[in-house]
């Protein structure tokens, strides 16, 4: 579903044609086409309306179809049979017998290799790549690295370089980063968008899995994150193909002009911080950008400014806040844990999975695409934040009778227990937190036994210790205290006993 809402988004929101759509969703021009065809025959306008999840657009969209014909020819997998030919005494007619398999509706042998020419003869195609001015913006990280020098220590640690080279002009960003995760692999792409003062339509990455999650030369899926970035910007992504570095070929020769020309002159000096080394970078960039070009007129810099960078799409007025994504669950008390810290959503959602983008100031949750809830983040950990909204009419009630039930639970461990629970209303300033460490209390039952919990919630009523962490250590230090104080029994003819010294006195 998320394929298809990316489609109608580029057609509606960004106008592109179809060709263009295909390409930046990985799929088929006659996918697309399917697509808005089916879009259009529901009658529905863009952008759906807000009410509706995914699943509801989805089944509009594809309704149940009858099973597709058995008698349709099974075409073979030509990329695995050209992969397995180059192994050697693997033949032709071994594979052609492995795809029949005693399966019907296979092609003849002569079929089979009259298909796997003509689709050999369709592969490795070299084209000379003509970009127009704005449309794409290709990005890798170089190979070699370079190191940053401790000044307390002497130690040295490696950072990686990113390049981004635009494809009409080839005016070039690079910039050092700590590491090659997903975050730094996209504020480096924002970074460079505000090098160039615009977006371009179209980035270009490799395939790493940090910002694509699973690679495909058909479908490969992006990182949730890294998909935000680019509805942020209004940008297609369109992931180069595994083993394919034609489709980078621009980057693939900006990093190797970047190493020769900024990285090898500074590989003897002694950088102290991320800070110092982009410096010196962006000194060399600025050079190499304004080089004459050897064999046209201008330069890097020229061609930028006279003639793409209007073309590059003015970028939002807030620059893209870097946010990771999770699963999380909603609780009995209608709360979600997110990094040690709760947050409210619909009390009508409990028992749900809903999604989570966790940016640096904001939790924002969804489900099915749809949000349903927003709250700024939480410092430290333990904190609730509840939006009044999200309660039930009879909030008290609710809570009242869901903590009755953990009593009654905690009678089937025992007294003690169920004393412990029913105590945990008075400490907690939140109905939801009573809820949450009565629930911790009871799990401990399971972890170690109903007979030490009773004997734990025995000693915490004692110590006046009635949390979930203060009755955990009491549970742990009992089989410490049971092994410090086991007497040491030794039975053996030689030893003789207190009775044998009780009878040397008489």
């Amino acid at each position: 579903m998320r394929k298809i809402r990316e489609i109608l988004r580029l057609k509606f929101e960004r106008g592109m044609a179809e060709r263009g759509i295909a390409a930046s969703c990985s799929c088929a021009r006659s996918t697309v086409q399917e697509v808005l065809r089916r879009f259009r025959a529901t009658g529905l306008s863009w952008p759906v309306p807000a009410e509706w999840d995914e699943g509801r657009v989805y089944a509009l969209l594809y309704p149940p179809t009858e099973a597709p014909s058995a008698n349709r020819v099974v075409i073979p997998d030509w990329e695995y049979i050209k992969t397995q030919l180059r192994k050697k005494g693997v033949t032709r007619q071994l594979l052609w017998r492995e795809y029949r398999g005693g399966q019907a509706n296979t092609l003849g042998y002569s079929a089979f290799c009259e298909q796997y020419n003509q689709w050999l003869s369709t592969q490795d195609p070299v084209m000379r790549q003509v970009y127009r001015p704005g449309e794409k913006l290709f990005v890798d990280y170089a190979g070699p690295t370079m190191s940053i020098t401790d000044h307390l220590t002497g130690q040295t640690r490696t950072v990686s370089v990113f390049v981004a080279v635009l494809g009409y002009s080839n005016y070039s960003f690079v910039r050092a980063t700590e590491t090659q995760t997903g975050a730094d692999w996209i504020m480096a792409q924002r970074a460079a968008l505000e090098f160039f003062s615009g977006a371009p339509e179209i980035i270009v990455p490799d395939n790493p899995k940090s910002i694509i999650s699973r690679s495909s030369r058909y479908e490969p899926d992006l990182n949730p994150a890294y998909q935000d970035f680019a509805e942020h910007y209004g940008i297609a992504i369109i992931p180069a193909r595994v083993r394919k570095p034609r489709d980078k070929a621009k980057v693939e020769t900006g990093v190797q002009i970047i190493e020769r020309e900024l990285m090898a002159p500074l590989r003897n000096r002694v950088f102290f911080s991320l800070s110092e080394l982009n410096e010196a970078l962006l000194i060399g960039l600025t050079a190499l950008n304004a080089r004459p070009f050897s064999k046209q007129d201008g330069s890097r810099l020229s061609r930028f400014t006279d003639e793409e960078l209007r073309t590059l799409r003015p970028l939002p007025a807030k620059p893209y806040e870097w946010a990771t994504w999770k699963k999380a669950k909603v609780h009995v008390d209608y709360h979600v844990e997110i990094e040690r810290n709760y947050y409210s959503v619909p009390y009508g959602l409990i028992g749900k999975t809903v999604d989570a983008r966790i940016s640096l100031s904001t939790v924002e949750l969804f489900l099915l695409g749809k949000g349903i809830a927003i709250h700024r983040k939480a410092a430290g950990h333990g904190r609730f934040t509840t939006d009044p909204t999200h309660r039930p009419a009879m909030h008290n009630n609710v809570i009242q009778t869901n903590h009755e039930r953990l009593r009654q639970r905690a009678l089937n461990v025992g007294p003690a227990c169920e004393s412990v629970i029913s105590r945990q209303w008075e400490r907690k300033l939140h109905p939801e937190q009573t809820l949450r460490s009565s629930l911790g209390i009871l799990r401990l039952a399971q972890d170690y036994g109903a007979a030490r919990l009773e004997l734990a919630c025995e000693q915490a009523l004692k110590l006046g210790t009635l949390s979930w962490r203060g009755i955990s250590d009491l549970i742990k230090s009992q089989t410490t205290a049971v092994a410090e104080k086991a007497p040491i029994r030794v039975e053996h003819a030689n030893i003789r006993g207190p009775q044998y010294f009780q009878e040397g006195r008489n």
